[in-house]
């Protein structure tokens, strides 16, 4: 029996080199479903890491409330040149008496033009407290960050990002020395490794990419810049004034975070008349990137799929011109002997290797995706940095991730599309006639 197995292997794979070239497209459609399977997956899964990533970056029991322009506000009426909105010091007291709330950070965000010399950066001005660096992850490659000091005392010191200091500073070293924001000197005391940029979520939450950061003590903000700052264009004026940008709120338990949220926006509606703030919750939205994540890579695995199902086609239309090809030597196995289950067994062996070859072709592919996209966005970005600096964050650092089950997947699916679309021809090719089989010419 198993010399019978072996003798019906050995003549299918002698019958598909019989047309190689044939046997090579038929092989290579299966290859292209296999691969895509695992590509996609990986390009997912990689963008889905990416999100995550960002997301669980901003803290699993953490909740943000961030100022923002009302809609109103925003309207796009000329007349109005000067808004008010946003979070105020004084709803931080309030926000404090909720009991859930363990601790909190202060931010407030500006763009402000610095000078050092002739260089001229327009900068996003961060004023913040220690907290700040360990919140963002944020690395010191010399120098120190903000101190408790610094804000208490109020000085007049500044840490910068890597992209900010090699410009203001490109052949020297920048500790020690006085940058200009609104003609006020701060000391330079520290520079930070660079650092990843973070995607925006929504409107509530903007994208940050850490390049042009200039950090300062909170309290010096509020006593050299203040909360109005005015915009100057082309023949108009505008500004804003805030007080706070936003306010990080740390909770004891991730059991508390949703209620401590809704704790929040109760006690904002309160106290503002207007909606010019916004409540985010990190672990709500981790929840929801890993829900899209499963519905994005069951999309993909859909689209890879058809992309199976067109090479188990080519299949069935290979199979079905190699029995019309073969109807003669079909007559005379027949007349040899050769039940009907024999003939379905040997073209149905042929299909099978048409299916495992193209299969494990097809996994060697998928398993360069990380490679390959590697290289492809290394060259876009040296060739066409313009253009990829305008893409987003996550397809700028994405890295596909193999998904190890996609592969025995995309296998196993191969396999199956090969026999079922390799069934139908089997079946015509058993049930000929011999007679009439023999008569073929």
């Amino acid at each position: 029996m198993m010399i019978f197995q072996l003798r019906t292997w050995r003549v299918g794979i002698n019958s598909l080199f019989l047309h190689p070239l044939r046997s090579l497209l038929t092989i290579l459609g299966i290859f292209v479903g296999v691969a895509s399977v695992i590509w996609l997956l990986a390009i997912s899964e990689g963008i889905s890491l990416e999100a995550q990533r960002q997301i669980e970056e901003l803290g699993a029991r953490n909740v943000i409330l961030r100022s923002i322009l009302p809609v109103d506000e925003n309207s796009g009426d000329s007349e109005v040149l000067f808004v008010k909105y946003g979070i105020k010091r004084d709803d931080v007291e309030a926000l404090l008496k909720i009991e859930s709330v363990k601790d909190h950070i202060l931010i407030r965000e500006t763009k402000r033009e610095a000078h050092y010399g002739a260089v001229t950066v327009e900068g996003h001005i961060v004023a913040c407290t220690p907290e700040y660096r360990e919140m963002m992850r944020l690395e010191v490659n010399r120098g120190e960050f903000i101190s408790d000091i610094h804000v208490s005392q109020r000085s007049n010191v500044c840490a910068l990002s890597s992209e900010v200091a090699n410009r203001f500073f490109p052949a020297e070293n920048p500790l020690g020395k006085a940058i200009r924001i609104r003609d006020i000197p701060y000391v330079v005391i520290g520079v930070m490794e660079p650092r990843t940029a973070m995607a925006g979520i929504g409107s509530s939450l903007a994208a940050q990419d850490f390049t042009s950061d200039i950090y300062i003590p909170l309290k010096t903000f509020w006593q050299r810049i203040g909360d109005v700052v005015l915009f100057q264009t082309a023949g108009s004026r505008t500004g804003e004034e805030v007080q706070l940008s936003q306010i990080t709120f740390q909770v004891d338990s991730i059991d508390q975070v949703v209620a401590t949220a809704e704790a929040i926006e109760r006690t904002m509606n309160k106290l503002h008349k207007t909606k010019d703030y916004a409540v985010v919750v990190p672990l709500e939205l981790l929840e929801q990137a890993r829900t899209t994540r499963l519905m994005f890579m069951v999309f993909m695995g859909l689209i890879a799929a058809v992309t199976l199902v067109v090479g188990g086609i080519g299949i069935m239309n290979i199979m079905l011109a190699t029995v019309t090809e073969r109807t003669r030597e079909i007559g005379i196995r027949r007349a040899l002997g050769a039940k009907q289950n024999d003939i379905t067994r040997q073209f149905l062996t042929e299909t099978v290797v048409l299916s495992v070859g193209g299969g494990l072709t097809g996994i060697v592919g998928g398993l360069f995706c990380p490679t390959f996209i590697n290289y492809v966005r290394d060259w876009l970005s040296k060739e066409f940095p313009e253009m990829m600096a305008t893409l987003p964050s996550a397809v700028q650092n994405v890295t596909p991730t193999i998904v190890p089950w996609s592969i025995p997947l995309a296998f196993g699916i191969s396999v199956i599309v090969g026999v079922i679309f390799g069934i139908y021809p089997a079946i015509r090719a058993a049930k000929m006639d011999p007679i009439e089989a023999l008569r073929h010419e």
